[in-house]
């Protein structure tokens, strides 16, 4: 039986062999009948991208120049970052007489794709007829360094950046291993990996070209990028500072050290940083937002909100700056704001990053003003675009669950009962996002024994890299690895754990480590610091579930944008703490979000006692803690407590029941 999907592929191969053939006829200057064989097959697919390419280019061989600036403008509505286009579009300015216009395009073209050999000529030669040597110089410089390259990986380096990963992919790793590891072509293969998702494999690539080649700058900002993604930040300052003693100027690696220092938490030295940078290049608007956030940390509301409504004047990240100001949870949008945010969104050629964030602030404000039904619209537009790009599979976390059923068992815990690091310092508070964790951590880090830090991405680090040095075992994923590890490497990752978080701490006996994520890596946590405290907060269902579906996030948790998503989410987390209970009795304390704002005093005292902490009164006052806190809550709990929130779901209620439907009996037994 052929199924949509076999006949699907076909379909898909068939229109591959058919812009073969009229590549193959351009390349033989059959123009006439290549263009032909691309308006033909346009017939089937009126937006195929290198069929629109391939008739703008035949057209223009033909010299038919001014039509091919038709089907370009055409190819650019369907594929706007396609950077062969411009070129293309460059090339026809350049047979119609007009350089200043062939100009801007080659340099649109070289800007979203460096690998382009003809770009670069044409520009050299351009700006030298139009009196700009310097500008001439360093395009001949760029042509060069290609030149240098082999041919395979100029191609490879520009299939990547189309798109074309895989296509790129294998052409990096037929040559190197008929040729060696060019550094290029590793850099390449490095950025092609964390473009997937593979940040370990990327890190090791970077750490390969930069170990080859100590005094290749870009390679180096590639490296110190993957490491701030993987939130390695000692690490990451180490390279940019080695950057930095070599170019002390250098506007990237400066951005960088800010970025940094922001991770962090010391926002005191980013916000100089930030603020010289944006004097120098006020053009990017991005350090504007970046600048916001630091001083949204800092408790810097009213700075922090001019920084965002400045960046809504700028040319990028425009979306990002208004979801900015809807993310303090305190601004209050006005009638113009509103209006233009509504216009921007309805822009045909909108970026999908920048259209999700104005769904999701377009969503905050009209939330704001009591009109609910066109928020929740707002914000299910917004969860569809971030669930479109994200492709977040449930079962992959649901497996991953089973799996820890399955090994981590009473016997399990019992065979390796005194492994692990004799520390007490670490207090770490799980959950789901939104579910009242910087809460917890706002009120312990009022403690004066207590340091705040942040979402640490330490123990799913420690995860990762586990999965990494084990390539030979049968069962080399998380959590089936876990049985055949030497007891003796507990203890080893718990001192690795607390000497990679001391970076965050300020001296304190006690830090807290507060990501959510965390809940599934409670047995791991147990092995490696059996000593630290775990607090699981958690939040009624209902309310926890349409808060996240109201949020977007900077990274990670791609399970919350949509509502069989979060749903699945939030059983598995259920099934999988019941478990933690059933092998680990007494291991965590449970705290409800609800019996916290009901009765503070009492919670505050119990969670104190648990993490053998003395009472103190300012863990009543937490909100007048000046602490930096990089979350979304951060002004919420600069604030008391109060009971609003607890309801606050209930106003979109009329669009829950499918949320209610898929939660299921996760609602009634949420506090078993």
């Amino acid at each position: 039986m052929v199924t949509e999907l076999d006949r699907g592929q076909t379909d898909a191969d068939a229109l591959a062999h058919e812009l073969r053939r009229v590549q193959e006829l351009t390349r033989f200057r059959r123009h006439v009948d290549a263009l032909a064989a691309a308006r033909a097959l346009l017939q089937r697919a009126p937006s195929l991208r290198g069929a629109l390419y391939l008739s703008a280019l035949n057209q223009r061989l033909l010299f038919q120049a001014k039509d091919a600036l038709e089907t370009l403008d055409v190819l650019e509505q369907a594929h706007p970052d396609y950077s062969l286009l411009f070129q293309e579009r460059g090339h026809c300015h350049v047979a119609l007489g007009d350089p200043a216009r062939a100009i801007e395009s080659f340099e649109t073209a070289v800007g979203l794709n460096s690998a382009l050999p003809s770009s670069w000529a044409m520009l050299e030669r351009l700006l030298s007829a139009a009196g700009q040597p310097e500008r001439a110089r360093a395009a001949s410089q760029h042509l060069l360094r290609l030149k240098e390259l082999p041919p395979a990986i100029v191609e490879a380096g520009s299939w990547f950046c189309d798109g074309a990963h895989a296509a790129a992919e294998n052409l990096l790793t037929g040559y190197i291993a008929s040729q060696g590891r060019h550094v290029e072509a590793l850099r390449l293969l490095g950025r092609i990996a964390q473009r997937r998702g593979a940040a370990n494999q990327a890190e090791g690539l970077f750490r390969e070209v930069v170990d080859k080649a100590p005094g290749y700058a870009n390679a180096q900002l590639d490296y110190v990028r993957i490491l701030i993604e993987r939130q390695s930040y000692p690490a990451a300052l180490a390279q940019v500072d080695r950057l930095l003693r070599a170019a002390p100027s250098d506007p990237e690696a400066r951005f960088l050290r800010a970025t940094i220092f922001a991770g962090l938490g010391r926002h005191d030295d980013a916000v100089p940083i930030f603020r010289q940078l944006l004097s120098e290049t006020p053009q990017r608007n991005h350090l504007r937002i970046v600048l916001g956030h630091s001083l949204k940390a800092l408790g810097n509301a009213d700075e922090a909100v001019r920084a965002y409504q400045d960046a809504t004047g700028g040319q990028a990240d425009i979306g990002d700056a208004y979801w900015s100001l809807a993310n303090l949870k305190t601004y209050r949008f006005s009638d113009d704001e509103l209006e233009r945010m509504r216009g921007l969104e309805a822009l045909p050629g909108l970026e999908l990053p920048d259209r999700a964030h104005l769904c999701f602030a377009l969503g905050k404000a009209l939330e704001d003003r009591g009109d609910y039904g066109g928020s929740w619209a707002f914000y299910e537009r917004g969860n569809s675009l971030a669930r479109a790009k994200s492709g977040y599979q449930p079962e992959a976390i649901e497996d991953e669950t089973r799996r820890l059923l399955e090994v981590c068992g009473e016997e399990f815990f019992a065979a390796r009962a005194g492994a692990g690091a004799a520390a007490r310092d670490p207090i770490f508070i799980v959950g789901l996002p939104r579910s009242g964790s910087t809460l917890i951590e706002q009120i312990l880090a009022s403690h004066p024994d207590v340091d705040g830090t942040q979402e640490l991405n330490d123990i799913p680090r420690i995860v990762s890299d586990l999965q990494e040095q084990e390539p030979n075992r049968d069962d080399t994923r998380y959590p089936g690895l876990l049985p055949g590890l030497d007891p003796a490497l507990y203890e080893r990752l718990g001192r690795r754990y607390l000497d990679e978080t001391q970076v965050y701490r300020r001296g304190r006996p006690y830090f807290v480590d507060k990501m959510p994520n965390n809940f599934r890596h409670v047995g791991l946590i147990h092995l490696m610091l059996p000593e630290a405290r775990i607090i699981d907060i958690r939040r009624e269902p209902m309310a926890c579930c349409v808060s996240n579906l109201k949020q977007f996030y900077a990274r990670e948790q791609e399970f919350c944008y949509g509502i069989e998503e979060i749903a699945r989410y939030y059983r598995t987390y259920l099934e999988l703490m019941r478990h933690w209970d059933r092998v680990l009795p007494g291991r965590v304390l449970r705290v409800s979000y609800e019996d916290l704002v009901d009765d503070l005093g009492g919670n505050v005292r119990r969670i104190l006692a648990y993490c053998g902490l003395e009472f103190d009164p300012a863990c009543l006052e937490f909100h007048r803690s000046r602490r930096a806190i990089n979350t979304p809550s951060s002004e919420q709990v600069r604030q008391p407590l109060f009971r609003e929130g607890l309801t606050q779901w209930r106003r979109y209620d009329p669009w829950l029941d499918p949320l209610r439907e898929a939660l299921g009996d996760a609602i009634s037994q949420r506090r078993d």
